[in-house]
């Protein structure tokens, strides 16, 4: 099953909201999307609505990590919006709440 990716802007954030599973097959639609979108530039603050987001396995995890990192690396911001049932017990499990930082909504998301 694929994922539906849908991207909109808040103040100077692009939001992508995510609806379907994270997993081996659609985790990769999800890195290309996101790498195709901030490419090189630097200073982007992008932020993943996980709200429509039921399951999410370890590779899903494994490439947010790496998105994180790649995005932090060029100075940017990489926040997850709406995590909660499952998704929130696997970040929790794993200790990656204290690594990304988290919000309710994409509307806490800072200025």
């Amino acid at each position: 099953m694929d994922l539906v990716l849908e991207n909109r802007t808040i103040g100077e954030w692009t939001v992508v909201r995510i609806a379907g599973e994270l997993d081996l097959h659609t985790s990769p639609q999800l890195r290309d999307h996101v790498v195709s979108m901030i490419g090189e530039r630097s200073g982007v603050r992008l932020a993943l609505d996980l709200t429509e987001v039921g399951f999410l396995d370890s590779s899903s995890l494994g490439m947010l990590v790496t998105l994180l990192k790649r995005i932090k690396e060029r100075g940017g911001d990489l926040r997850l919006v709406g995590v909660s049932g499952s998704p929130m017990k696997v970040f929790t499990l794993t200790g990656l709440d204290r690594v990304f930082e988290i919000s309710e909504t994409a509307d806490d998301l800072p200025a």
